[in-house]
């Protein structure tokens, strides 16, 4: 990396005060509020973490976790200052962060709750943050339950300086679903984007461990035992397969339901799913829709119901004309190319296929400060990951994506 990179985070994590929505929430709801407690025990391994910190939310109660101990052991709740520090100690010029563990209660089917939540959020980050809108870009959190009330939160943070609104990675109904459109056009006409970060969505209030919630266990649950073939295995298919078929899903949805082809001007972020996936998916889109060569496009298949004239087959059908029946005038991968954004930390296969997925196609952050993110070694992986790559095409990735979408300006040379 070299000095005159602008670096842009896209993936970084904005630690709400543990007790914000038990003080702020209406009255009536605040004995559900997201709240977290922090407490200390003897180390459950040498040298190991003393800090923890419990999460109490609808869907997942106990969820725990030690300390952000490269941060200096310190959790830098609602102090901006101390977010410039680090993002100058790593390195990192402007960063665009999410909310923290309040992601758990945003975007649960108990809308009248998630929506309480958003907005105490997004109020709290308005009054606390926007002096330092220039080099940080919290996302606005939308629940999208009810598209009126989405609606009006999405115009209401816009005039509040947001630019960009997050909505869920498993929204309540399919993203191809007409009925969002308004939330597409409030968002386009605002000058907003859209940012989907991993884990988001799905909640049910009234489930006592979410999906989420389970997987940590079972995660938990791997660690403690002996390795064994079978968990080895089930390992890689979590996390190689399973762990992408949500983006994946995303993409598909919003591109087969016209989104991007209705809202030319509208871009979409995806957070925090890694992009190693993205060149699969994007050959695989654009292959649904073409008729290979050396292919029968007049290939029959179906069933022959013998009840039936000849004339007269309805469940028969020549199976390649379905490949010719795409609705839009873009192909799949020239929307991805044009209005899709796809975060990663360390993935240099994702940068080894930016030629196919596009290079403004992916963008990368640093998940600060969580424990599984690039937070303090930021320069040191750039370089590495980035070795070899043209310089124009690093400063893309690294910041000038990003930089360009939300407005975000390099400092002038002395």
């Amino acid at each position: 990396m070299t000095e005159k990179d602008f670096v842009v985070s896209a993936d970084g994590h904005l630690l709400e005060p543990t007790d914000l929505f038990r003080t702020r929430l209406p009255r009536h709801l605040r004995d559900r509020a997201v709240w977290e407690e922090d407490f200390e025990v003897e180390p459950l391994v040498e040298g190991g973490a003393r800090i923890f910190r419990k999460l109490h939310t609808p869907g997942f109660e106990g969820w725990t976790i030690s300390r952000y101990r490269q941060t200096g052991g310190r959790m830098p709740e609602g102090d901006p200052e101390i977010i410039l520090e680090d993002m100058d100690l790593d390195g990192v010029d402007a960063a665009v962060l999410h909310p923290n563990l309040s992601l758990f209660g945003l975007y649960s089917d108990d809308h009248e709750l998630s929506m309480a939540h958003a907005r105490v959020y997004n109020d709290y980050v308005a009054e606390r943050f926007s002096p330092y809108f220039s080099r940080i870009a919290p996302t606005a959190p939308v629940p999208i339950t009810d598209v009126g009330d989405a609606v009006a939160e999405i115009e209401r943070v816009a005039a509040a300086g947001f630019r960009a609104v997050l909505l869920p990675a498993v929204p309540p109904k399919p993203y191809y679903s007409r009925d969002y459109d308004p939330v597409w056009a409030a968002t386009q006409a605002n000058g907003l984007h859209v940012f989907i970060h991993t884990q988001t969505g799905g909640v049910k209030v009234n489930d006592p461990a979410s999906t989420t919630l389970k997987v940590v266990m079972e995660s938990a649950a791997q660690v403690n035992q002996p390795m064994t073939e079978k968990s080895a295995s089930k390992r890689m298919i979590t996390q190689s397969v399973y762990s992408t078929i949500v983006p994946q899903q995303v993409i598909c949805e919003l591109i087969g339901g016209g989104v991007p082809e209705r809202y030319p001007d509208l871009h979409f972020a995806l957070i925090e799913f890694n992009a190693h996936w993205l060149a699969s998916l994007v050959g695989a889109m654009d292959k649904c829709w073409v008729t290979g060569i050396g292919q029968d496009a007049d290939w029959w298949l179906g069933y022959w119901d013998d009840s039936r004239p000849p004339h007269d087959q309805p469940q028969m059908a020549q199976l390649f004309r379905l490949n010719e029946k795409w609705p839009y005038p873009l192909m799949p991968s020239e929307y991805v190319r044009r209005q899709f954004h796809v975060s990663f930390q360390d993935d240099p296969v994702a940068v080894a296929c930016r030629h196919v997925t596009g290079v403004s196609t992916i963008v990368w952050g640093n998940d600060y400060p969580h424990a599984e993110g690039t937070f303090r070694k930021s320069r040191e992986l750039i370089d590495t990951q980035f070795a070899g790559v043209p310089d124009d095409e690093r400063k893309a990735i690294v910041g000038g994506t990003l930089a360009r979408l939300l407005g975000f300006e390099a400092p002038v040379a002395a």
